[in-house]
């Protein structure tokens, strides 16, 4: 785990959300917005306000935006660097996610990462993993140009039972490495305790799905290998 704190980015956190533009390929609503603070100085982010969430019959209503946030909190504990700086704040649209907007490859998406980025999707398999992502498909890993891999949309996850769905599914039945169970080691011991982070988890998830996500990273503990493919359950759809 990386003991330093990562920067926060105050621009999203203090600036006006303006000029939401909703972009269509989403299933809730999903705006680009422009985020302007002292001076002009400007920044794009993604917006994904509460009151625009489709109703899901096995996610609670208005939870996902607070679920983006639980995700961003945990990895930045972990030191685990790949998903962008996402807050809770009112936007125009009401309360929501506004995470920061990252300008990507035009190739970028899952497929043929493996050989340039495998220590980067072996965190992102085990977070997906513990977090019980239900949505992991090839188009929320992402590439900018300098070549770093970033994990987006995360507010399928942290459900009480199993949903997992992902395409990362390179490293079935082999051990998960030894420096990424060490992360683990920490975080779950950070959240068994009165730390700031599981406050924060407690209050964005319910008790029954915090105490889940504890769970499922002591059984990632007790048996730290790559679970296999179940090609029934475990692939999203559409998986692009």
């Amino acid at each position: 785990m990386n003991p330093e704190p990562m920067p926060e980015n105050t621009l999203l956190e203090t600036g006006k959300v303006t000029d939401c533009k909703l972009l269509p390929e989403g299933s809730n609503y999903t705006f680009l917005a422009t985020v302007v603070g002292d001076g002009g100085i400007s920044s794009l982010a993604i917006y994904k306000p509460s009151a625009g969430e489709r109703p899901l019959w096995d996610f609670p209503a208005g939870t996902l935006y607070r679920r983006e946030y639980a995700a961003y909190l945990i990895s930045r504990s972990l030191g685990w660097d790949f998903i962008p700086f996402t807050i809770v704040r009112e936007g125009p649209h009401g309360i929501g996610s506004l995470q920061e907007f990252i300008s990507t490859q035009t190739s970028s998406g899952y497929f043929g990462l493996q050989a340039r980025h495998e220590t980067e999707l072996w965190k992102m398999a085990v977070f997906d993993l513990f977090a019980n992502n239900a949505d992991r498909k090839a188009s929320h890993c992402l590439l900018d140009y300098t070549d770093k891999l970033w994990g987006i949309d995360h507010g399928l996850t942290f459900n009480v039972d199993s949903k997992l769905r992902t395409v990362v599914w390179d490293f079935c039945g082999e051990p998960i490495p030894r420096f990424l169970i060490d992360d683990l080691t920490m975080l779950l011991k950070e959240l068994n305790s009165n730390s700031v982070l599981t406050f924060q988890i407690e209050e964005l998830l319910s008790s029954e799905e915090s105490k889940m996500l504890r769970y499922r990273l002591g059984s990632v503990l007790m048996d730290p290998v790559f679970p296999q493919l179940d090609p029934n359950c475990n692939i999203p759809w559409p998986w692009f």
